[in-house]
């Protein structure tokens, strides 16, 4: 028998999406009662989200499902501070105009998993944050956090452990992210605040601001710091991140990705990643060998479905049979366009298999040259200092790059 009453925290309690919780008992009755709008912040440091994020936008997704208010809050206002959280380094200052261009760019991938139309919400803290006085901000906000207990948060004490500098600004972004639950509660009665196990400090001092304010009884909800099984972060490659938006990373190369999830975060992955029911999750979950990956293959087609639909799902699952089950040349895959004059004097492998994003730098194309890692038209490089060129063309007009058995990019000449 489940410890909740509501349905909202026995979906996520049994998905495993919960770390800590401010007050469990407190947030049950309050979702019991009625809609409890929540929310979680995203900067905007780039102009897609990645992987890393789709725990915390499940948790969202999770929200509206179960009869309550997602509320996605873009940190316009935020960004232009840079959060220290989990960070050895301060983080780079955007302008204001490279911030609007990620901001309006991270909007697309929110759309595949919720529904705006139906009460959640997109806001964005420049909105209030732009407008402070700082000295009536100090006064009416900042008397309320003592600076011998920041000391204690997690993202100011292990960047001084480390003796890596900590700037004043960003010292100030515990304050404003507190301030931000303050302004939603008083603007949409929010009254959880979610996020990702880094963010625990923060949440707990935007709550005890809330208190200390506006009286406010606000809750705070965190998820496990998720890495793969072999330690790996969440949301990366070697190939770099593996992003939301489509026209950073093709469906079939995000289909790809799950695909070669590890054996043992497989069933973890369905429960998080996808809305497939529990005891079907079970079944896949327990088998075993070649069978396991059947269970990866459908892992990676209902992960895509839920970012690209199902219809870009299903031709990624095409895609890959044709080309590991059947060997043909496959036309689904991602592929990028390189002037035909550069491919006339011949480009080195290296570097092109960077540009094709299947490296992260030349040099480690090089290394993987070396290593026997690199493929052009499925042959093995083996020359540090090979060039690909016109020569390598296929009757139609492509030259596919391998980095070893699954990622594949094929090269496209324009005029």
């Amino acid at each position: 028998m489940s410890r909740f009453r509501s349905e909202f925290l026995n979906v996520l309690e049994a998905r495993s999406f919960i770390h800590q919780c401010t007050d469990f008992e407190g947030l049950d009755a309050a979702l019991m009662q009625g809609v409890v709008p929540g929310y979680i912040g995203f900067d905007c440091t780039a102009p897609s989200l990645h992987a890393g994020s789709l725990v915390q936008i499940m948790m969202l997704r999770w929200l509206q499902k179960t009869g309550h208010r997602p509320i996605v809050l873009m940190g316009g206002g935020t960004t232009k501070v840079g959060d220290p959280s989990g960070k050895d380094e301060t983080r780079q200052i955007l302008t204001e105009a490279q911030i609007e261009d990620n901001k309006t760019a991270i909007r697309r991938s929110f759309a595949s998993f919720l529904n705006f139309d139906a009460g959640a919400l997109m806001l964005d803290n420049a909105s209030w944050l732009d407008g402070l006085h700082y000295i009536p901000f100090l006064r009416d906000v900042g008397r309320h956090f003592s600076v011998n207990r920041m000391l204690t948060q997690d993202s100011v004490k292990l960047r001084l452990e480390r003796d890596q500098p900590l700037s004043f600004l960003e010292f100030n972004y515990m304050l404003l992210q507190a301030y931000d639950f303050v302004e939603l509660h008083q603007r949409h009665g929010c009254g959880l605040q979610l996020g990702g196990s880094d963010q625990w400090g923060n949440i707990v001092m935007g709550i005890e601001l809330g208190r200390r304010m506006a009286g406010a009884a606000l809750f705070g909800m965190t998820t496990p710091l998720l890495t793969t099984s072999s330690g790996a972060k969440m949301g990366k490659t070697a190939a770099g991140a593996v992003w939301l938006n489509p026209d950073m990373l093709s469906p079939y190369d995000y289909w790809q990705y799950w695909r070669n999830a590890e054996d043992d975060d497989v069933g973890r992955f369905l429960r998080l990643f996808t809305e497939m029911p529990m005891p079907e999750i079970a079944r896949l979950e327990a088998l075993a060998g070649a069978e396991r990956n059947e269970a990866k293959k459908i892992l990676a087609t209902e992960a895509t479905a839920m970012l690209h639909g199902r219809k870009a799902a299903e031709e990624a699952a095409e895609t890959a049979r044709r080309t590991f089950e059947q060997g043909e040349s496959a036309a689904g895959l991602p592929r990028i366009h390189v002037p035909r004059a550069r491919l006339e004097a011949g480009i080195l492998a290296a570097n092109l298999f960077h540009e094709a994003g299947l490296v992260v730098s030349a040099s480690e194309g090089r290394r993987q040259i070396k290593a026997g890692g690199l493929r052009v038209n499925d042959r093995p490089l083996a020359d540090e200092k090979a060039l690909v060129s016109l020569k390598d063309l296929s009757p139609e007009e492509t030259i596919k790059l391998s980095l070893g058995k699954k990622k594949h990019v094929l090269v496209k000449p324009k005029d």
